[in-house]
């Protein structure tokens, strides 16, 4: 039974968060009171009774965890952090500003945010990865709560967190709805239909309640049923006010992202009763259990394959994801529906326990992986190449979380053959190399494909790992090495006249080349650049320097952001590049310029101008021309 003390500290603390939302903002002469006075009640509740976090230690694996998917209300949970007593009112006040922690829209800048949000549509997916690692990894009983926008109820992503969450009974995971019925432009889809989202969401398998968003009775009653139901996720679907507590801000269009002007600040803040400075005691987790055992890590083996076989680096990868199955039991895998092809199905057969299949979901895929890696998992994640375009804005959010996750796209590039342009990866070099602190690689054979994998498990930031959909010769010897960031010379001497760098597919019709032009005497340096990003810049120079700058570079890939282009910014002056002394460049670069067909993959090969015919005859128009030209 709720208590008259309780109703009113729940009231004075949520008029202080409405007050210092107006306060930081006004401040900063920018950001989103209104979308932040919306929830405040609902925030407040969960504060003061539900929220079971230690502060102190944000690491505790017991804790309950908090993600504030509608982003842009930021100032709220600052204040609310600053009500928590973790942050000083001066540091509320230094909201939006160069330097602070409290920026426009959260992020892991501050200790108790695990991912960054304010891209709208992807917290509740997340809060599914976080939940998939509560029920079935952690085996903790912590809540994740997820704050939701009604205009993000748009975005195709919450409908896949909605499916997948049902799917895996995540009973741990508690959505709420903050329906204030204004979007940028105003009115949203559905306006204040609550019984809509109900209905859809009820469809999906979730518990739903619909409540009066400012009523603190009915708040505390939604989160009393939340986390008492079994098996069914819930959502709680709030109606509230934008702007509430403020008589000219609610419900009133146009000020979504405006600040209040200090004359306007004044009046409102006596109109909620003037500044507060409460400090709530939360609840930290009753149970301080440690994470389920899932194993003991054991030494790595890894696969080997025979020099001179044929193996496909999909297959490599599917190989060593399961030998790091084996050693690391904090690796998880996941795929969207076709690990049948990236062979993440042999990892799935050994350890269901630790696969989760997020079907064509692709967004999905993307931020469970972000969720568990929050848990301190290692995420591994796998699709086709081409499909992990559909996810881009969660990666590139991935890395504004500082998020340690590994993604790994086969049937990449025209090689896959008939199936096709709208199954080939032909942008996903350009993208991930776009994405910051990224690492792309591009293995040429199994035994680099298996050293590489190996390395991701423990490489930190947004790491992508291309393979390829044919059988390619195994070239190298078991024992080589391939460290992050080198590269392989395969063929070199003191008389090359040109050299030709490729990575993956490309380096096979490379080594073709090489024996062609050897029979008609020239020789050429063959460098296999399977580090995309970062690129091995000084085996690039002194390449250039060798070889009077005739530089060919090929890939399977567009023309536009990929190898050929990672090479050129190579010879760039930068803060972080050597720069470049030697002959004047002659770089070529061979890369798909027409829209694909199907065809074998020869047959494509040959139609893009990058297989072994377009090497030579590339190297020999360099050789031809003399040095200057």
């Amino acid at each position: 039974m709720t208590t008259h003390e309780e109703l009113h500290q729940w009231h004075e603390l949520a008029q202080q968060l409405r007050v210092d939302s107006i306060r930081s903002t006004t401040i900063a002469g920018s950001g989103h009171p209104t979308s932040s006075m919306s929830p405040a009640d609902l925030m407040a509740i969960l504060l003061s009774k539900y929220l079971r976090y230690d502060f102190d230690h944000p690491g505790n694996p017991n804790n309950d965890r908090l993600i504030f998917s509608k982003g842009h209300a930021a100032p709220l949970l600052y204040s609310m952090y600053k009500a928590a007593g973790v942050i000083s009112d001066e540091e509320l006040r230094s909201l939006r500003h160069f330097g602070s922690r409290l920026e426009g829209h959260p992020t892991p800048a501050l200790p108790w945010v695990d991912v960054a949000t304010g891209s709208l549509g992807q917290g509740l997916a997340i809060g599914v990865g976080i939940a998939l690692a509560g029920k079935y990894l952690d085996q903790l009983p912590y809540h994740t709560w997820v704050l939701l926008g009604d205009s993000e109820i748009a975005e195709g992503s919450i409908w896949e967190a909605f499916d997948h969450a049902a799917h895996y009974t995540l009973d741990n995971l508690i959505a709420i709805i903050d329906v204030n019925r204004l979007g940028q432009r105003g009115q949203t889809e559905l306006g204040w239909n609550t019984q809509a989202y109900a209905n859809r969401a009820r469809a999906f398998g979730w518990q739903a309640i619909e409540i009066d968003g400012h009523n603190l009775t009915e708040i505390d009653q939604a989160y009393s049923a939340a986390i008492t139901v079994n098996d069914h996720p819930t959502v709680i679907i709030a109606r509230t006010i934008k702007g509430k507590g403020v008589t000219s801000l609610e419900d009133l269009g146009g000020w979504h992202g405006k600040a209040l002007k200090p004359d306007a600040q004044t009046q409102a803040i006596a109109e909620l009763g003037g500044e507060r400075q409460m400090i709530i005691e939360v609840d930290k987790p009753e149970e301080q259990r440690q994470p389920a055992s899932i194993g003991k890590a054991k030494a790595l083996q890894l696969p080997t394959y025979n020099k001179g076989g044929k193996v496909a680096t999909r297959r490599a990868y599917g190989d060593t994801l399961l030998a790091l199955g084996a050693a690391q039991p904090n690796v998880i895998a996941l795929d969207a529906e076709v690990s049948n092809s990236t062979y993440a199905e042999d990892f799935a057969e050994a350890y269901p326990e630790r696969y989760f299949e997020m079907y064509i979901a692709e967004q999905q895929m993307v931020a469970a992986a972000v969720g568990l890696q929050v848990r301190k998992y290692k995420p591994f994640a796998s699709t086709f190449a081409a499909f992990l375009t559909r996810a881009y804005d969660f990666i590139r959010m991935a890395a504004v979380s500082h998020a340690n996750i590994k993604l790994v796209g086969s049937h990449a590039g025209v090689s896959i053959g008939q199936d096709g342009a709208s199954q080939m990866a032909l942008e996903d070099l350009a993208a991930f190399r776009a994405v910051w602190s990224s690492t792309v690689l591009y293995p040429s054979d199994a035994n680099q494909t298996a050293k590489l994998v190996a390395q991701m498990s423990d490489r930190d930031g947004i790491v992508y790992l291309r393979t390829t959909r044919e059988s390619t010769p195994v070239i190298y010897d078991p024992q080589e090495q391939f460290p992050i960031g080198g590269s392989k010379i395969i063929h070199s001497s003191h008389r090359d006249q040109a050299t030709v760098i490729g990575a993956g597919i490309t380096v096979h019709e490379a080594i073709k080349a090489y024996d062609r032009l050897k029979k008609e005497g020239i020789t050429i340096r063959v460098i296999d650049a399977y580090s995309v990003k970062p690129i091995d810049v000084p085996t690039l120079h002194q390449a250039a320097r060798d070889t009077k700058g005739n530089l060919v570079v090929v890939e399977d890939h567009w023309i536009e952001g990929g190898l050929g282009a990672a090479v050129l910014d190579s010879f760039a002056g930068t803060s972080n590049t050597p720069f470049y002394q030697g002959p004047q460049l002659r770089l070529i670069k061979l890369a798909v310029r027409d829209m694909p067909a199907s065809g074998t993959p020869e047959e494509l090969l040959h139609a893009a101008k990058i297989d072994a015919d377009a090497i030579v005859e590339a190297v020999k128009s360099q050789v031809r021309q003399p040095v200057g030209v």
